[in-house]
């Protein structure tokens, strides 16, 4: 019988803390970009929950490219709640948290996929790729995420809260792992804390 990303979690890892934080930062991210961007269905958040949730659980297999047992694990596992096209959307969406970005001629399971499907593999990817990025230290320092969206220039800017007003975490992580929401969505990215 298959598992929810939830029992999933528990039973392959033994720190669900970030992938929950990444899960929350995910969220943000996406309730913010459906709003202001690009809008997406209540379906596709689900498949990006499970993403973020699922996204470490390669970890379970070995520490060196945990992202790719990560793909390997979801698609020969399964989560219960989704057809077999869903599961393999977020195997694919997981894959891609780090490391190298899709490519349909170098990543057999992306190739499978139709066009319109790439794109949000792409899209749901860089939001999870961003989101995992601020969660990099593991400490839950993001409270809120608002997003603006400059249509003239392209240009979409986060503007990042912290759960601590004095306390800046290090973003450098986030603006490394920015390359594929700027690819999925065509846009550039900037990245600031809130002064409020």
């Amino acid at each position: 019988m298959k598992l929810s990303a939830e029992e999933m979690l528990e039973k392959y890892s033994n720190n669900s803390s970030h992938p929950q934080e990444v899960r929350k930062i995910a969220m943000m991210i996406f309730d913010e970009v459906s709003a202001k961007l690009c809008e997406f269905s209540d379906r596709h958040r689900r498949i990006l929950e499970a993403s973020a949730l699922l996204h470490d659980i390669g970890y379970y297999v070995d520490t060196k490219h945990h992202n790719k047992h990560s793909q390997d694990m979801i698609q020969e596992h399964g989560v219960r709640g989704f057809d077999g096209r869903e599961i393999s959307m977020i195997a694919c969406i997981s894959r891609f948290h780090r490391g190298s970005l899709p490519d349909k001629e170098k990543h057999e399971l992306y190739s499978f996929f139709e066009k319109k499907d790439r794109k949000l593999i792409k899209r749901l990817g860089g939001i999870l790729k961003l989101a995992d990025g601020l969660d990099r230290a593991h400490l839950s320092l993001i409270k809120k995420i608002k997003l603006n969206y400059d249509e003239d220039n392209n240009i979409v800017e986060f503007i990042l809260t912290p759960n601590t007003p004095d306390y800046y975490p290090d973003i450098t992580s986030a603006i490394r792992k920015r390359d594929l929401f700027e690819i999925g969505f065509k846009v550039q990215t900037v990245l600031k804390f809130s002064h409020t």
